[in-house]
């Protein structure tokens, strides 16, 4: 099957402003270049369902979590265990010099009784919480074996660290292979309708900005908050056995945390769900504009393109700014906290040394741990901004990804043994839009081998029709059939297969224009492929390309003329050699000569299949077994050509229209 990109019937589809908004269903992009702003921000999404249904897609991944969190916890056990040890060292130190400043000779204990003879209580005090040995300096043994371990820990920990980063990074990016998996294989079950709703460049925005947008969050925040509640924990623990009162004290922090980042996120979330909506928007805006860029051009709108686009651009800006703004308060507030808590602990902690209830190591060990209750506080409250961006891109993947799909195959299809291109349609009734009657009650029968032309004025439902025998639309009522069988108890693979399809419209993909014509059939022969080529003409115009069949086309086909992009499309229709062959208005891109031309080789390779032609050019279609002429959705009159023109009325009217002489203005 060779299918070109569709729509539905010029005016036959829900209307659409000429510069104006799609109809369409939740978040998406302004109309196309010059319209649809200032458009209302949809209702997001919950914030808690929306993470854990993103986290469950992680469910596959449990090995990995598993490694991930006991590295985690490795990690956290060799860096939170450092600083207890490193206080150690401080004390060797503290006690060598204070050691070294008492009379040798004597024990602790005389020194202490002698300081308090003196005066000096505080100092006794202090004394008494100390391992000195007076007249001994720093034991430097003691102390390098105590760094050393320090330093193995923290060696430890980084290693640790850095195997949780490799395997969770592994983790994040398969969970994001399947999730872009599932979003390609969504797109191929969404029906035309979804894709009629919603512009290109929102949809793509989706697949690509908020899909990188998830993946940075998941790598960017899995680790972080992992790492920072296993540190919030081993801290905390560490604090209480060193000093349950300084600990109390550092415990102040944790709900004057929870509620500013509570009342930041409030704010800000928002803002991050409009931020990424104005992105797909824009991104809409500028696939538009740049696609359309001749006509942009042709019609002298650069500068309301322009307008436009900084209108978007503008709307995008204010809502990042205040998404970024609000939420990049966090940082600093956390740090207000955490430095209020520092200047708390070291004030109690110093009146507990000079008291002799806490050694000078233990203070500056509970310093270091306040600096690392504080830091994986600050941080798990910055990772609200990251996070919550990503979760506003989260919300619009799972709507794209909740979209109604096109009805699902048959469990049990059917399927045309003999395959000879008989269609009928019985009874057949089709809307767009519910309340708008377009087809009702439509009969015909196609033979095998006829050609049937569909012609009427734009709007009629003629592009309809053969959209519903591709099955693109589904019916309201009665039923299709191909050689006998419902379509609609085919499969869609199957039924389409069958069919040719060309379409008014032209499309190319990147590559050579010989991969452009076997995309029709993948395994068809070099012979098969000329034979199409010379059958279609393309063949005439490939020989004057430098590289002939291995010329390179881009995939608007902006190297080759339109014509020439329109035999390429018919030659891949033919090398399909379906049954049934449509051709929507195939011709109207050829010049006049070529188009001559393209008539004798379809009307020989017509001879063995049904065909569907629609055209506006009545000449096209003269020789045609049978023309059905459509008005407003229904079969007005049908015969052959010379038929109709004998009997008068609407195909008469329109060809003598078409044939009539110039207007002169008066």
């Amino acid at each position: 099957m060779t299918a070109e990109k569709t729509a539905p019937a010029g005016g036959a589809a829900p209307e659409r402003p000429a510069f104006g908004p799609p109809p369409r269903r939740g978040p998406g992009g302004g109309g196309p270049m010059f319209g649809g702003m200032g458009m209302p921000a949809e209702k997001s999404l919950n914030f808690g369902p929306s993470l854990r249904r993103l986290l469950r897609r992680m469910r596959g991944e449990q090995v990995g979590l598993v490694l991930v969190f006991l590295l985690g916890v490795g990690s956290v056990m060799f860096a939170v265990i450092g600083p207890k040890i490193l206080g150690n060292a401080t004390n060797i130190i503290f006690d060598g010099i204070v050691g070294r400043q008492l009379p040798a000779g004597i024990t602790k204990e005389q020194a202490i009784a002698g300081a308090r003879l003196a005066g000096n209580s505080t100092f006794a005090d202090m004394l008494s919480a100390m391992d000195v040995v007076p007249g001994v300096g720093i034991d430097f043994t003691a102390l390098a074996r105590t760094l050393m371990i320090v330093l193995a820990l923290y060696i430890l920990s980084s290693v640790f660290g850095y195997l949780q980063g490799y395997i969770l990074n592994g983790v994040v990016q398969r969970t994001i292979l399947e999730l872009r998996s599932e979003i390609e294989d969504k797109l191929n079950r969404l029906p035309l309708s979804y894709l009629d709703r919603h512009q290109r460049g929102e949809v793509l925005s989706r697949v690509t900005n908020d899909i990188d947008n998830i993946s940075q969050t998941l790598q960017q925040t899995l680790s972080q908050a992992l790492t920072s509640l296993l540190t919030v924990v081993g801290v905390l623990v560490m604090m209480v056995i060193i000093s349950p009162l300084l600990a109390l004290v550092a415990l102040i922090a944790v709900p004057l945390s929870l509620i500013v980042t509570q009342q930041i996120a409030k704010r800000s979330q928002p803002k991050f769900i409009v931020q990424w909506r104005s992105t797909g928007e824009l991104n809409a805006r500028v696939e538009e504009t740049y696609t359309g860029h001749s006509l942009v051009k042709v019609f002298g709108r650069q500068a309301d393109a322009e307008k436009a686009f900084d209108a978007k651009n503008d709307e995008l800006y204010r809502a990042s700014f205040g998404a970024q703004f609000i939420s990049g308060t966090i940082m600093p507030s956390m740090m207000f906290i955490g430095n209020l808590t520092y200047v708390a602990i070291a004030v109690v902690g110093g009146l507990r040394v000079a008291s002799g209830t806490m050694s000078l190591g233990d203070v500056q060990a509970f310093i270091q741990y306040s600096r690392q209750f504080t830091q994986p506080l600050t941080q798990l409250a910055s990772m609200a901004n990251v996070l919550q961006s990503g979760i506003a891109s989260a919300e619009r993947v799972f709507e794209f990804l909740d979209a109604e799909e096109q009805t699902p195959d048959p469990d049990a299809p059917l399927t045309v043994h003999d395959s000879r291109g008989r269609v009928e349609f019985e009874d057949v009734s089709f809307r767009y839009v519910p309340d708008k009657p377009l087809i009702d009650d439509l009969s015909l029968v196609a033979a095998p081998g006829q050609t049937v032309a569909i012609v009427g004025p734009t709007g009629a439902g003629k592009t309809t029709l053969v959209n519903l025998i591709m099955r693109f639309y589904e019916l309201d009522s009665g039923r299709i059939t191909l050689d006998g069988v419902d379509i609609s108890a085919m499969t869609r693979a199957d039924l389409r297969s069958r069919i040719g399809m060309v379409l008014q419209d032209t499309w190319l993909f990147a590559g050579t224009i010989r991969d452009n014509i076997a995309y029709g059939r993948p395994d068809a022969s070099e012979e098969e492929i000329l034979q199409a080529a010379r059958a279609t003409y393309v063949d005439r115009f490939v020989h004057s390309l430098p590289d002939g069949y291995d010329t390179l086309i881009d995939d608007e086909g902006s190297n080759i003329s339109a014509g020439e992009k329109q035999l390429l499309t018919i030659a891949r229709a033919f090398l399909a050699d379906p049954a049934l062959l449509i051709l929507d208005e195939a011709t109207s891109s050829v010049d006049t000569r070529t188009e001559v031309l393209v008539q004798h080789a379809m009307a020989a390779l017509r001879a063995d299949r049904t065909s569907f032609v629609i055209a506006h050019r009545l000449s096209t279609i003269r020789d045609a077994d049978l023309i059905l002429v459509m008005e407003s959705g229904a079969i007005v009159q049908q015969g052959t050509h010379d038929e109709l023109l004998q009997r008068g009325g609407a195909y008469a009217d329109l060809y003598n229209a078409q044939f009539a002489g110039a207007v002169t203005a008066e």
